[in-house]
């Protein structure tokens, strides 16, 4: 039997799910669906099965105590960001970063005090590159 490719990029419950263990640092099945949003009813065997997908992927690890597993990412967040962004930037942007910043500072909801914040890191990134 073929096996299957490692995904490098989450769907969008898993995302959901990691960005819950992100903020936990580690943490169980219950532990997870108790950071989700109220109203967001999900039983906790498909909870814990997502929690198994995000291994089986190697985005987290998962260590036994007593009858609990315990989750832990395995990937930084900001890792996964720029991960993320690459793809995005490849696959929708034709791998020019620059077009895919272009689309974001020239998007009417940006507000003047973001634009600022976005030429600040710029320039903050010109002067290490170059002093």
């Amino acid at each position: 039997m073929r096996q299957k490719k490692k995904s490098e990029l989450l769907t969008e419950v898993e995302l959901e799910f990691m960005t819950q263990l992100w903020a936990l640092g580690e943490g169980t099945v219950r532990d997870v669906l108790d950071q989700l949003p109220e109203g967001r009813n999900l039983a906790y065997t498909s909870a814990a099965t997502i929690l198994k997908i995000l291994e089986t992927k190697e985005f987290v690890t998962s260590k036994k105590e007593g009858k609990r597993h315990i989750f832990t990412p395995t990937l930084a967040k900001d890792a996964y960001q720029t991960r993320s962004l690459k793809d995005l930037s490849a696959k929708l942007f034709d791998d020019t970063p620059a077009s895919l910043v272009a689309r974001l500072v020239n998007d009417d909801s940006l507000t003047e005090e973001a634009l600022g914040q976005i030429r600040a890191l710029v320039d903050r990134r010109l002067k290490n590159d170059t002093g």
